[in-house]
């Protein structure tokens, strides 16, 4: 049954490839169910409800794009798009959070007609192959700096922005964290490099269970108001699902007339800008890595992938959570071989039942993820190798290349994207090659440059 309705053959896979790589994505995206609680804890919702709605709108939207698309693709609350939720709509607006997931849900259904209406197909198919590589580039330099920031490898510095943390001071906190991080990217990497299957897993249990070796020596010691938590998982289960209550529907409770109309619509349309590009950057980076694309850099069931992320976003705004959108960290189940939905249906199991085990998963420590970052950045940025940096083609590949430095610089996908077609459109026209570019670029570029003037 799972042969013919994934197809597993025709995609080159099998049940325990795909199982693999569901729980290798689910690894990665894990650290999710601690970060949204804490980001929209601080808008005034409450932390256990929006971990339990997380959970649900994770598995709402990752089992929709395993059965209509048939793509091994996750999707959950995106960050970024959940500290604009918390900390601009919530906290320098001022509105109650009620009213943005209101606005969350609206963006979701205005989604759902954009997808159905095939204009985000769309946008997908006219963005050009090379500017798809460009992007699946980025997402790649992008996620290994995450990665890096997590290891505690890559810090904040008042002179340079960020540099490499002190191993020495602080040691049994951020410093032996940041060692155990660049130790679990040589095993991870050194587990590739010998095609051992489930490499990237098992980098991840491995880094988490020497940080457990280190905690019981007293190598590392835990210091939570510094941010360094234990890593020994002391509670496993909670059967206590009460407290959704206390944001489920909540997105329909609010007073209308307290809400200022054109506020509101720039809220909504900042959700929706910024989602529907994080979406189709993910989608065109993970696709490429993937080698789904067809001849002409077009995503077979694209239109399904877009629809089950719309009708996600505005379920997770019932349920209680920010944007639910689709997560880069699929690459990484993607590098150890996912094909198919199966592989989304996996992850999506499994984050159904980590609303019973949130305690377990959400003790595994970001040092420990952060090496499956850093390596499946790697194995993204090989899409360079396609991108013809040759004087001849240079209006592409100075788009392209600044897409790709766009993306970890300014600390976005959708900006990434946005400076790439900006750059394309301005350099074609110019160079006077304005025929080789399609009609909708040119308007995907005055959005673009309108949205830096008026947001």
């Amino acid at each position: 049954m799972l042969e013919r309705f994934f197809k597993l053959k025709e995609n080159n896979t099998s049940v325990k490839t795909e199982v693999l790589a569901g729980i290798t994505t689910f690894m990665t995206m894990a650290y999710i169910l601690a970060v949204n609680p804490s980001i929209l804890g601080d808008s005034g919702m409450d932390a256990t409800a929006v971990l339990i709605a997380t959970c649900l709108a994770s598995f709402v939207g990752t089992m929709l794009m395993a059965l209509l698309a048939n793509l091994p693709f996750a999707l959950s609350a995106g960050l970024g798009l959940n500290a604009y939720f918390a900390y601009t709509v919530c906290g320098e607006m001022g509105y109650p959070w009620q009213v943005a997931l209101f606005a969350v849900f609206i963006e979701g259904i205005i989604f759902i007609i954009l997808s159905l209406t095939n204009v985000r197909e769309a946008i997908f198919d006219a963005i050009p192959l090379n500017l798809k590589k460009a992007v699946s580039v980025g997402i790649g330099l992008f996620i290994a700096f995450i990665g890096l920031q997590n290891a505690g490898l890559a810090i904040n510095s008042d002179s340079t922005l960020v540099t490499i943390t002190s191993f020495t001071s602080n040691f049994n906190t951020a410093g032996i964290t940041a060692l155990l991080a660049v130790i679990g990217v040589f095993i991870t990497a050194i587990l590739y490099i010998k095609k051992v299957k489930g490499s990237i897993l098992i980098g991840i249990v491995a880094t988490w269970i020497l940080g457990i070796i280190c905690e019981l020596a007293g190598i590392y010691v835990p210091n939570a108001d510094a941010g360094f938590n234990s890593v020994i998982p002391h509670s496993f289960v909670n059967f206590d699902f009460s407290a959704l209550g206390n944001t489920f529907g909540q997105c329909f409770n609010l007073d209308f007339e307290a809400v200022g109309i054109v506020n509101f619509i720039i809220v909504i349309f900042a959700f929706l800008f910024v989602d529907i590009f994080d979406t189709l950057g993910t989608l065109i980076g993970v696709s490429t890595k993937a080698g789904m694309l067809d001849e002409n850099g077009k995503l077979p069931r694209i239109k399904q992938a877009l629809l089950s992320d719309a009708i996600a976003t505005s379920a997770g705004a019932v349920f209680g959570t920010s944007t639910t959108t689709t997560f880069v960290e699929s690459s990484a189940g993607v590098a150890e071989g996912g094909r198919t939905g199966l592989t989304a249906v996996v992850t999506g199991l499994l984050f159904l039942v980590s609303m019973i085990f949130a305690p377990l998963f959400t003790t595994i420590p970001s040092f420990a993820t952060a090496p499956a970052l850093i390596m499946v950045g790697f194995l993204m940025f090989g899409a360079i190798t396609d991108i013809r940096f040759d004087d001849n083609n240079l209006t592409d590949a100075i788009p392209a290349y600044l897409c790709i430095i766009a993306m970890p610089l300014f600390y976005s996908i959708s900006e990434g994207i946005s400076v790439g077609i900006i750059s394309f459109v301005l350099l074609k026209l110019i160079c006077g090659k304005g025929k080789e570019v399609k009609p909708l670029m040119y308007v995907l570029a005055v959005l673009f440059v309108l949205k830096y003037i008026f947001l």
